[in-house]
């Protein structure tokens, strides 16, 4: 049965809480605090302003995830959507559930009028990702990311 992806729902959190927990531990090694993180994806499903979950439901199982958030730029007078807690459930990886997910997002921005491209970031050593990501059209940027992170300390180079 073919994959099919719908806009995530609150009774989802729980579920994209947990691939969200997942993602951090085998991409970062980080272990985060549950109830912040339910409290966080909580907060994206009832409020459109913050982002939009979408999910991949395979015979009824959500399977993998995407969220996408938003970044205006001026130089483009247009919105840079943002994928972001990007997770396939690691038995269903290789098998289209991501290429699925990111073509539906992809179709939407193109559809909208006022999306000007797609971004994500990815961990420099994950060769994997990067390659899918290249397979699908994405290219590396000449930035690179900075920040001061206020709550999840102690991730230092």
């Amino acid at each position: 049965m073919p994959v099919s992806i719908r806009q995530a729902r609150l009774e989802d959190g729980p579920l994209v809480a947990k691939f969200n927990a997942l993602l951090a531990l085998e991409t970062e090694d980080r272990t985060l605090d549950n109830l912040i993180l339910l409290k966080g994806v909580e907060s994206v499903l009832t409020d459109p302003a913050r982002g939009t979950y979408f999910v991949a439901d395979l015979d009824g199982a959500i399977v993998g995830q995407l969220l996408v958030t938003y970044e205006w730029s001026d130089w483009r007078n247009g919105m840079f959507w943002w994928l972001q807690s990007v997770y396939v459930r690691e038995e269903f990886r290789g098998k289209g559930i991501f290429k699925a997910l990111y073509r539906h997002v992809e179709i939407l921005a193109r559809q909208s009028k006022n999306v000007c491209g797609l971004r994500l970031y990815v961990e420099r050593h994950n060769r994997k990702a990067i390659k899918t990501y290249q397979k699908l059209g994405m290219h590396r940027t000449d930035y690179d990311l900075y920040e001061i992170d206020f709550v999840l300390k102690g991730h230092q180079e």
